[in-house]
């Protein structure tokens, strides 16, 4: 049974699912413009075996920040999720992430690497934004809290999804745009700044130390296949599984293949 709870850290009122039962906790960061509601398919599979915490970020989904909060950094997800599984009493627990969630990853082992028994990195690059792409996270930022969502989540769709699974698979499509379109403006324009300002965790990735598995959609835009090999190259003993017929989003987009990668990497470890 889920259990829907929230934590206040910080000033930030986090929202999370406490679901499952079972010797090891596996603990999922949701990318950006989404909510926690993307690992549906992954909790639900899974929290027969684990037990899984799924959280909205600061800003996001149920999650509220601070008023007046105009930028959030990689290392303040980063905290927040640790001290949710402070109030939680989980020590030790597998942790994952997809596109921003996985760079949360990234610093959240940069701050915690004792606390961590392996890590899940879907879609996500470790590397610096060029300087066009850094000027564009604060060009949006700020169009989205002029704008709102709405325009920016139909530009994105196709470039999240792919276009074949928009149209052949419209149930994802209307989760993704769903997400999308209900994040606070505030809250992903904060998060936009923060990210552009990110350290370089490529330096990092040759002192991660735990099993580590790196999934990939085939046709992802955002972070194509040659970021991800870039993971599993500079991660001792990373793996990397690509997901074909799938995009930016290859836990919706294919989820039994998705799922089947995860269960059986978590089987091995």
């Amino acid at each position: 049974m889920t259990e829907e709870q929230s934590l206040r850290v910080e000033g930030a009122a986090l929202a999370y699912d406490d679901a499952g039962d079972g010797l090891r906790t596996v603990l999922l960061i949701h990318g950006h413009p989404f909510n926690r509601t993307m690992w549906q398919p992954q909790a639900k599979f899974l929290q027969n075996n684990y037990r899984v915490i799924v959280p909205d970020l600061r800003g996001y989904g149920q999650s509220l920040m601070p008023d007046g909060s105009s930028e959030t950094r990689l290392e303040v997800f980063a905290a927040d999720n640790l001290a949710l599984m402070d109030s939680l009493g989980v020590e030790k627990f597998v942790l994952g992430g997809l596109s921003m969630g996985g760079q949360i990853v990234l610093e959240m082992y940069r701050q915690a690497p004792g606390r961590i028994e392996a890590l899940l990195l879907a879609d996500t690059f470790a590397g610096l934004d060029t300087a066009e792409r850094k000027q564009l996270r604060f060009t949006t930022a700020d169009r989205l809290e002029r704008e709102g969502m709405e325009a920016y989540a139909r530009e994105e769709l196709t470039k999240m999804i792919t276009p074949a699974n928009a149209e052949q698979m419209p149930d994802v499509a209307t989760h993704v745009m769903k997400m999308m379109t209900m994040t606070p403006p505030a809250g992903a324009a904060a998060a936009l700044r923060g990210r552009a300002q990110r350290i370089d965790y490529l330096p990092t990735l040759s002192k991660i130390a735990v099993p580590t598995l790196v999934v990939v959609g085939r046709e992802d835009v955002y972070t194509p296949v040659a970021q991800a090999e870039q993971l599993r190259d500079g991660i001792p003993g990373a793996k990397l599984a690509v997901i074909e017929g799938a995009g930016h989003m290859p836990n919706l987009e294919q989820v039994d293949v998705f799922n089947e990668a995860l269960g059986s990497w978590l089987r091995g470890l």
